[in-house]
């Protein structure tokens, strides 16, 4: 078990709905957090409050992280302020849903820029960093989309099963070191983005899932916190958080 108290992580898209949970629950568990965010700065203070009410360290850093820039900027703001980074949480995501025939080459690009180069660019900037912990975590929050597919979601599949195969090939590479590198894949989770589903879509599809309901954020971030405390010898994995909706 690797104690978490005092360890660094970033954690893109943590303003709201699952990287905010993942936020909060690492802070529980000591972390110090550093809160990323694109715009609508009052949600970022907003979670970066709670964590200080909690006892927990925050800073928040304006990035894109879809532009190789800006994602340098957040893991040198990082570094600046803390002095070290142990943990990358990959979480920044955005959907935009359409069928194939409908689907613009500004959705398709925007969201594998957003989901998928995202993850390459602040991974290729923190590893140098990652590398000096004594237990480097990284960690990619993908989707049951990205194994099982979805209708009007090419865009959104593609960018995440694209993280599943890369957080394998990186997780070789990196075996030898002392970084591991793991996904999560979450079903339907009651965030802003799943309540934005039609009504009776999304009671269509809470019938098909075993449990019975939508997952909740906070189920996701205890996920991050066992890979990041319990994670030594786990490496390359997909931790699926589903509800039993795809196994």
């Amino acid at each position: 078990m690797t104690e978490l108290k005092d360890k660094v992580a970033i954690v893109t898209g943590g303003s709201r709905g699952i990287g905010a949970s993942i936020a909060l629950e690492l802070a529980k568990n000591g972390v110090k957090i550093v809160l990323n965010y694109v715009s609508r700065k009052e949600l970022a203070d907003k979670i970066a409050a709670e964590i200080h009410e909690v006892g927990g360290e925050a800073c928040i850093v304006q990035a894109d992280v879809s532009k190789s820039e800006e994602a340098h900027y957040l893991v040198e703001q990082a570094v600046g302020h803390f002095g070290r980074l142990d943990i990358l949480v990959n979480n920044a995501g955005i959907t935009r849903d359409s069928t194939f025939k409908k689907l613009t080459e500004e959705d398709w690009r925007k969201v594998i820029d957003v989901n998928l180069n995202s993850v390459y660019n602040t991974t290729s900037s923190a590893l140098p960093h990652l590398t000096e912990s004594d237990a480097g975590r990284i960690i990619n929050i993908s989707s049951i989309i990205g194994q099982a597919g979805g209708f009007g979601q090419t865009n959104y599949a593609a960018a995440k099963a694209g993280i599943i195969g890369y957080t394998k090939s990186l997780a070789l590479e990196l075996a030898r070191t002392n970084v591991t590198v793991n996904s999560i894949c979450p079903g339907f989770i009651g965030t802003e983005m799943v309540q934005a589903i039609p009504e009776k879509v999304l009671e269509s599809i809470v019938a098909k899932v075993p449990q019975k309901r939508l997952g909740k954020p906070e189920e996701i971030a205890r996920g991050v916190v066992f890979l990041c405390k319990d994670g030594d010898y786990i490496t390359g994995q997909q931790l699926n958080i589903n509800g039993g909706l795809y196994m």
